[in-house]
Formats: structure tokens, sequence, C-alpha cells
């Protein structure tokens, strides 16, 4: 990764990386109790080199603050307030984001409220009506999707949600990550999202105007696929939902081969149909100041 850089937020100092240089801005979202350390094998791949890859750690996470008030800010509206404020202080006006589990639920919220976000690559997050039934459509009820809900975890539940989001691997990835999470993440955005905090998911995907793309692992243990093909994404990347075969909850770990050139073909067309708009923005402005 590269270096670390702090900006203070209102929910705490945030730890970000950012690969700078004039490509279009990228900003990749981590899943709960994780960090920006999971986006290693694509700031190590050529799609730093193309674009300017940004990922931060969430508050609660990484390197990152503990936030203040734990019930505002672990909640797709608070994550989603964080996110502006980092973009408004990054002065990203246009931007690509790709978002993960729970990273990806907060960018759906932040879409819903900010005129930044020109395309929204999602994995692992189903856009869900709001409440708990939307959740329940959504996802595969079991004991071990009660792991995201949990507060304390043992070094076995560390080891055990880790091997669920990254593959079976010994030793299993992140398990540090893990520990160090502020637990009351886990159980604040849960409930959250069973209260429906915040706009309606699947219809703001559902109606958005920006490319939308659904990239998820044939094998996730959380996720109901089947979900995903019912959506109807008005402006959805692709003909349908990809869907990445020997992978789990994280593709973009554990295949970057398959997920980094769709990722980059993504963000290719989100910055050609940026660039046209703003022409047109551009054009319409300098056509009033003349008039």
């Amino acid at each position: 990764m590269f270096d670390s850089q702090t900006i203070v937020t209102r929910h705490g100092a945030v730890r970000y990386s950012d690969t700078g240089g004039s490509g279009f801005p990228v900003l990749l979202i981590h899943g709960s109790s994780f960090s920006r350390r999971v986006f290693a094998r694509q700031f190590d791949s050529g799609l730093a080199k193309r674009w300017r890859l940004i990922a931060l750690d969430l508050p609660g996470h990484g390197e990152s603050d503990d936030a203040p008030v734990p019930n505002v800010s672990y909640t797709a509206p608070g994550f989603a307030d964080c996110l502006e404020e980092f973009a408004e202080r990054l002065d990203l006006k246009r931007l690509a984001v790709f978002g993960w589990s729970l990273g990806g639920h907060a960018a759906i919220e932040w879409m819903s409220r900010s005129t930044r976000i020109r395309g929204l690559m999602l994995t692992g997050a189903p856009p869900i009506s709001r409440g708990i039934i939307g959740m329940l459509r959504a996802f595969h009820p079991s004991f071990d999707l009660l792991l995201t809900t949990k507060h304390t975890f043992s070094a076995r539940d560390a080891a055990r949600f880790s091997s669920l989001c990254f593959g079976a691997q010994e030793p299993a990835p992140f398990q540090d990550l893990v520990l160090r999470t502020d637990g009351q993440v886990r159980t604040h955005f849960a409930q959250s999202l069973a209260r429906g905090d915040g706009a309606d998911q699947r219809r703001t995907v559902e109606t958005a105007t920006v490319p939308i793309a659904l990239v998820n692992g044939a094998d996730d243990p959380f996720v109901r696929l089947g979900y995903l093909a019912g959506i109807h994404v008005a402006a959805q990347y692709g003909d349908e939902p990809t869907v990445v075969i020997g992978a789990g909850h994280a593709p973009f770990w554990e295949r970057p081969e398959i997920f980094n050139p769709v990722l980059d073909g993504f963000v290719e067309t989100v910055a050609a149909e940026s660039a046209s708009a703003w022409q047109a923005h551009v054009r319409r402005v300098t056509a009033r100041a003349r008039a």
C-alpha cells in the first residue's frame, strides 16, 4: 500500500491511502471489521497506474479512531456522512466507488444524498429494501451471519469470520483487523439496517442514473445471488450481475486476476461518461455566461 495520511472528521480521525496522480479517482470502501489493507491486491496492480486509487479505514476500523458517538457514526447514514466529509476534504467532485459488504451499504446511502458518485460497483452488499424483511430476502440466515452482529470477538471468532469472508486459508487473513475493530460497529450497523435507517437501498440502486455494477463471488456464504438477479437496475453495467467463479465474499482478494479487469473496465466506462457529462455541463454554463 502507499503512504498513509490522516483527515480529521466529525466522526474521528480517518486514515487513508492515496496513489495520487491525474487518473480518475476510485474510492475503495472496506467491509465490517476490516480495513483498507484488504485492497492490497488492487493497489499492487496495474489499476494503481491507470487510476487514482483511494482507500480509507472507516471509523472504528484499522488505523482510524473509534467514533466519539458510536450509535450515530456506526450506521448507514453515519458512515455516509463521514464519506461525504472525507470526499469534500479531498475535493473529490467526481469519482467512482467500489463498496464491499458494509462499505457497499454505506456507499448506497451516500449515493442517495450526494452527486459526487458517478459510478458504483458493489460486492457482497445486496441493495436491500427497508427493514428486517428486506434483509431476510437478501441474505442467507445462518449462525455464521450472526457473527456480523456480535459485539465481542474471541480469537476463534475472528478466525472464523475472516475465513468466511476471505475463503478457507490457514491462517485466516486479517484476524488482527477483526480483533482491533470497535465491536460497537457490528451491533449498531446491524441494528441500523434492521431499522431501515436512511434511504431504501434497493430503490436507490434501481433508480440510479449512473452506472451500477453488481459483482459477487459464486460461493458467497452470506448473499443470496438469486436476490441480485431480481434487481432491475436502469443503468446496470453489463447485461446482468457478474458472478466470479471460485470466489466467495471477497472476489477482489480471492480472484484478483478476474476482478481487477472487471473493475478496470467499469472505471473506464464511468470516467468516459463522467467526462462527457462534465463537458456538457461546461458548455451549458459557458452558453449562459455569453447570453
